[in-house]
């Protein structure tokens, strides 16, 4: 998808300018609904090569543009998993400087075209053999964004400075979006309220991070309900999977927003479960609430007994994860107490 020829760097004082130029130019066609933006490639292949930590805004938008280049009008089940591997690899692949943060934002754009693909693949015929071999691939694309994830977790974080995207989320969104769906559906398994905040500038690079490593936690949660195995022993299996994520990930912004949706009426994954499903979800998601919070401090357990337990399980991860407890305890997690 890159382009062959050497960029030439921008002089470091003029790349401001070049970037808030090209950057203005973009919006401008995008606000006049210009369909072919494809002359925007190299010019923000440039841009993010002549930083060693390009902006956020460069690799998504040259990722973008890469990826609607490639997108058929009508592509099947195969062709849309091997776009969206590519997709994945290449912004993988040019946010490798970048902060641990900014590398998991940047996979905005890859879950929503994950989630996009899990709803087509759900509204096959599950028991045909073609569509379980698709659905084989979506689970382990899936596995392997969570390990990217994971690595990402894994970095030092206490270096990082975080900001806020120099440009629209929603006219960064509408790259992604064809022109009849609505921006919403950018992030669709998501909160209402949590939405608003990104859109309207309200939210960092960090805590966009934090909702994308929540989405595709849901992700996972909702393909194994609908094709994994049944009864008590899939229970077993995701609850013991859902520890070990929180165990691993370690990310405040993750826990923050997950029990964030957990304490709203509805959650966003009506789209992907069967009624049956979705209120068992529901039911689970109401006992398990109060232990996700006491995870992430233990200072603030509405229920010690059963703090205490889900603590020897995960290793005692909460003061990591919130060393000064109520000083970073967000009023939302706090209500839980």
């Amino acid at each position: 998808m890159a382009s062959s020829s050497k960029p030439i760097p921008f002089i470091e004082e003029n790349y401001g300018l070049a970037f808030h130029q090209s950057m203005q130019q973009l919006v401008d066609e995008i606000h006049k609904e210009t369909l072919n933006l494809s002359h925007f490639i190299n010019v923000f292949y440039r841009l993010m090569q002549s930083k060693v930590d390009p902006p956020i805004e460069t690799i998504w938008i040259y990722s973008a543009l890469s990826f609607r280049s490639r997108k058929k009008a009508n592509q099947d089940l195969s062709d849309h998993i091997l776009i969206v591997k590519e997709l994945f690899q290449l912004i993988s692949r040019c946010s490798g400087p970048c902060s641990a943060s900014k590398s998991i934002a940047l996979l905005a754009p890859v879950v929503f075209q994950v989630y996009n693909l899990v709803v087509e693949l759900l509204g096959k015929d599950l028991g045909a053999r073609r569509v379980k071999k698709a659905a084989k691939e979506a689970k382990s694309l899936i596995g392997e964004i969570i390990g990217y994830v994971s690595v990402c977790c894994g970095k030092d974080v206490s270096k990082e400075s975080d900001s806020n995207l120099s440009v629209s989320f929603l006219d960064l969104a509408s790259l992604w979006i064809d022109g009849n769906d609505g921006l919403k559906g950018f992030l669709p398994l998501t909160s209402d309220e949590i939405y608003k905040e990104i859109s309207v500038g309200g939210s960092t690079v960090a805590n966009l991070a934090g909702v994308v490593i929540s989405e595709v936690f849901l992700l996972k949660l909702c393909l194994d309900l609908r094709i994994g195995n049944r009864g008590e022993a899939l229970e077993k299996e995701l609850r013991s999977w859902i520890v070990g994520s929180i165990t691993g990930l370690q990310s405040f912004y993750f826990f923050e927003t997950l029990v964030r949706m957990l304490l709203e009426p509805a959650l966003p994954v009506t789209s992907l479960l069967k009624r049956k499903k979705l209120e068992k979800w529901r039911k689970s998601a109401k006992n398990d609430r109060k232990v996700i919070g006491s995870v992430i401090c233990p200072n603030h357990c509405p229920n010690q007994a059963e703090a205490e337990t889900w603590r020897q399980q995960t290793e005692v991860i909460g003061p990591v994860i919130c060393p000064n407890h109520s000083q970073k305890l967000p009023k939302s997690l706090a209500e839980i107490a």
